[in-house]
């Protein structure tokens, strides 16, 4: 991926704290103030406006230095939406950044006026994915950037918590577009967590189940919609980051932190059948983020692998899978970034088919090519090596090739074993060094020895 421009990161920049500061703006009238509450030892903020019966408080949101910047500023800064849709045409025009359909960023912008955001719904699924292109500077594949559906998410007891709420959702997506209707749940037609348009627009609203796995609609009290609860979810909207849906002047939302975005995606792909067409397209931007966050966020990515790893042996089990289906450098450069070997991937081997060898003069090194599990792994050995164990030492480049020829088996065997036990060097590729040979050797009799007492002990007969 080519690398983002600075340009293009100040741009956003610049767009993310306008259109933050203008969604504050007008979601806060002039005649009013802000108070805080102390609620389980943390301070939340609130508006209030009018006096006496006519009193009434809005939800702000958590007390952040942040948040405590723009209460000071409430009044001090004027609305520029003008230089914001300057801003927006500038990242979508000049740099190739996505912007939804129409309709679904007028959908989108609507929901934000209404305070979903506000009120801590998270925009998730492909809508949000287009936000990271802006957000980490990359382009992103326009086969995976499609959809026709906008999901808003919300945990159960941050709705019931905040002590606010919107409109009904029907109403706020009627003054969109008039042909809205709520969809009744497939399993309690008097429950409604989908609303569509003529067209095939579509919202859905989810929550992460709780206890047990249930179809049941769960009421999202602050978003004034029931919610379908999902696996899973919980994990992809922790901690959400702020973002800006490029439409119009740009609209401040909220989306899952891309690493566990990626994540996430690898777990929903294998729970979804062959074939189908929302599995291809989850893996596509589960890869495209992997390959993004390995080169400019390692450390999120990390600690949102290792939070989802520790979940559980379900858990584990669904993300390598989903990680196998990879290319092959992706897969290497998330292991290299997590610190695994390669051996944690179900059926990785690296086998050798008596390839050509060739001497690189550039870098003094024998290079031959193994075949694993996504195609060509590029395998090399140092002349230094050759010269240590391989009785080189003082031979030509034609005298270290026949070397290498002699000993090609051995050499295979501790390639093989660097592959696939030792940390990630490079994506598709390992080099033997000298200090390698030692210390592989004696972990690839290990990984013998071992292979050979399994063995035996499949084929020991059961007593009776």
């Amino acid at each position: 991926m080519p690398a983002p421009s600075l340009a293009a990161q100040t741009t956003y920049a610049e767009l993310l704290e306008r259109t933050a500061t203008a969604a504050f703006q007008s979601a806060f009238a002039d005649n009013g103030s802000f108070t805080a509450k102390s609620i389980n030892g943390r301070k939340y903020w609130y508006f209030q406006a009018g006096t006496g019966a006519e009193r009434s408080q809005r939800y702000v949101g958590p007390e952040t230095p942040d948040l405590l910047e723009r209460i000071t500023r409430h009044k001090e800064v004027r609305e520029d939406e003008r230089e914001r849709r300057a801003l927006v045409s500038t990242l979508v025009r000049s740099f190739g950044f996505p912007r939804p359909i129409p309709e679904i960023g007028d959908v989108i912008a609507a929901l934000a006026r209404a305070g979903v955001f506000r009120l801590r719904g998270v925009l998730v699924g492909t809508v949000a994915y287009q936000t990271y292109a802006a957000m980490l500077g990359v382009r992103l594949s326009a086969g995976s950037l499609q959809t026709g559906d906008v999901d808003i998410a919300q945990f159960k007891n941050v709705s019931v918590a905040v002590e606010d709420s919107t409109p009904p959702v029907l109403d706020v997506l009627k003054e969109v577009d008039r042909s809205f209707r709520a969809v009744p749940h497939m399993t309690d037609g008097r429950r409604v967590t989908s609303y569509a348009a003529k067209g095939g627009l579509r919202v859905d609203f989810l929550t992460p189940h709780q206890g047990r796995e249930t179809g049941h609609p769960q009421k999202l009290p602050a978003l004034n919609t029931d919610a379908q609860p999902l696996r899973f979810l919980d994990f992809l909207i922790r901690e959400p980051e702020p973002a800006v849906v490029l439409h119009g002047a740009g609209t401040y939302v909220h989306v899952p932190a891309p690493a566990r975005y990626a994540v996430h995606k690898l777990i929903v792909s294998r729970r979804r059948p062959e074939g189908f067409a929302k599995r291809d397209k989850d893996l596509r931007q589960a890869e495209a983020l992997l390959a993004a966050l390995a080169e400019r966020r390692p450390h999120e990515m990390k600690s949102a692998w290792e939070e989802a790893y520790g979940r559980g042996p379900k858990w584990r089990q669904l993300m390598l899978e989903g990680l196998v289906l990879l290319a092959a450098a992706v897969r290497d450069a998330v292991l290299k970034t997590i610190g695994a070997p390669r051996s944690i991937i179900p059926g990785i081997d690296l086998s050798f088919d008596n390839p050509p060898a060739r001497y690189d003069f550039s870098r003094d090194i024998v290079m031959f090519q193994g075949q694993g599990l996504g195609g060509a792994v590029d395998c090399a050995v140092s002349r230094e090596a050759l010269d240590d164990h391989f009785g080189a030492y003082g031979l030509r480049q034609e005298g270290r090739l026949e070397a290498f020829f002699k000993n090609r088996s051995k050499i295979e065997e501790i390639a093989r074993t660097k592959y696939l036990f030792s940390p990630v060097e490079e994506p598709r590729a390992v080099l033997l060094g000298t200090s390698d040979i030692e210390e592989l050797s004696r972990k690839e009799l290990r990984v013998r020895g071992e292979t050979a007492r399994s063995s035996r002990k499949r084929r020991a007969p059961k007593r009776t």
